[in-house]
């Protein structure tokens, strides 16, 4: 039997490719906040990187994925300021 098939008869659906760019993006914008709260102490910064990267795994919709993303990047921002 096809695996596709399988995966779709037990109601799952694979993401496309606007959300895995998605979640690369952000992922990878978390692991460069990560690392630079960590280097220079900011704590906020620091679990807001954290956030970005492990966000994708809770979210299923894509245009909730950009949502949440780009509030937790102005939190990035706003941290910065």
């Amino acid at each position: 039997m096809d695996n596709l098939s399988v995966i779709q008869s037990l109601g799952l659906t694979l993401p496309g490719p606007a959300y895995i760019f998605g979640a690369i993006a952000f992922g990878l914008i978390g692991f460069a906040a990560y690392r630079y709260g960590k280097r220079v102490g900011r704590r906020l910064t620091k679990w807001l990187g954290v956030a970005l990267m492990f966000y994708p795994y809770a979210i299923a919709q894509t245009w909730l994925l950009y949502v949440v993303g780009a509030i937790l990047c102005a939190g990035l921002f706003i941290d910065r300021v």
